[in-house]
């Protein structure tokens, strides 16, 4: 008798046409590229808080009576 209750969570069996394998992988890391430049977007359009802006303007000040 076959056990085949592991068969289902074995990974697919590779290509057998290494371009196909290829292709695969780019696609992939185009959709993970995708993700992070919308991660990135996220991020960069997020407000400043406010206690940052403060901060950045004492460095200023500081600065400007180092000059």
């Amino acid at each position: 008798m076959i056990d085949q209750s592991n068969q289902s969570r074995r990974s697919p069996a590779p290509p057998e046409d290494g371009d196909d394998g290829l292709e695969e992988a780019r696609l992939r890391q185009q959709a993970i590229g995708v993700k992070l430049r919308h991660m990135f977007d996220q991020v960069v359009n997020e407000p400043v808080p406010d206690e940052f802006l403060d901060i950045l303007r004492k460095a200023d000040k500081k600065a400007e009576g180092d000059s």
